[in-house]
């Protein structure tokens, strides 16, 4: 789907329930997961908050939420991204059937803006979150997670979390763009920050001496 496409869809989604889902006659398996996840996250002490998302999955489904997980910071990112870190999971975040076009927007604190992006997992990613790993271990044996890691300047990274130990996978979507300010279109408006507030003393004293964007994302 097109962004243009997506994009004239979304007014009519923002007038919906905070969160429900598109039927579909395709029946899951019963060797791949009956629910998939998607998680954001910052790098450490810059932080954003996720405030609403629309996912488009890749049975024909759409959800929309207006409450999600945390966008947590994660410690061990700093100064670039890494295939270590994964954002811990919550009650909110997870679809019926593998995602495959997300929208959402959010509140960049450490730039005190509101960006809003556009982002499409290739085909190739969702066959591999459909279909079974053929791994196992204790933790989990297939890919049904997606990690979405958000940085100063509105960059924004994607990873497939891998398995158990696994590094995760670094994926670069077919399309992602982010826009904010006066090209904003069903973001303007929505925010959950105070942006006039200030830093808090933690983001301050991680970023003395440091240049912005406080890293290379």
């Amino acid at each position: 789907m097109e962004i243009i496409r997506l994009a004239g869809l979304l007014p009519v989604l923002v007038l919906t329930a905070c969160h429900s889902a598109g039927q579909s006659n395709t029946v899951v398996k019963s060797d791949v997961p009956t629910e998939w996840y998607f998680n954001f996250f910052t790098p450490k002490a810059l932080p954003a908050l996720v405030t609403f998302a629309v996912i488009f999955d890749a049975d024909g489904g759409v959800s929309r939420f207006v409450t999600l997980n945390s966008t947590p910071d994660m410690p061990g990112v700093i100064g670039e991204w890494n295939d270590r870190d994964r954002a811990p999971g919550g009650h909110w975040n997870h679809v019926q059937y593998p995602p495959k076009q997300f929208f959402f927007c959010w509140d960049s604190v450490i730039d005190k803006k509101v960006y809003e992006t556009y982002l499409t997992l290739p085909d190739d990613v969702v066959e591999k979150m459909r279909s079974a790993s053929g791994k196992s271990d204790p933790y989990h044996n297939t890919y049904d997670t997606v990690l979405i890691g958000l940085a100063p300047e509105g960059k924004v990274a994607v990873w497939l979390q891998g398995i158990g130990f696994e590094p995760n996978y670094r994926i670069t979507p077919s399309v992602l763009k982010t826009v904010s300010g006066d090209k904003l279109d069903i973001c303007k408006g929505i925010t959950k920050s105070d942006f006039s507030y200030g830093y808090d003393k933690d983001i301050k004293d991680f970023i003395k001496g440091k240049v912005y964007p406080y890293g290379v994302w």
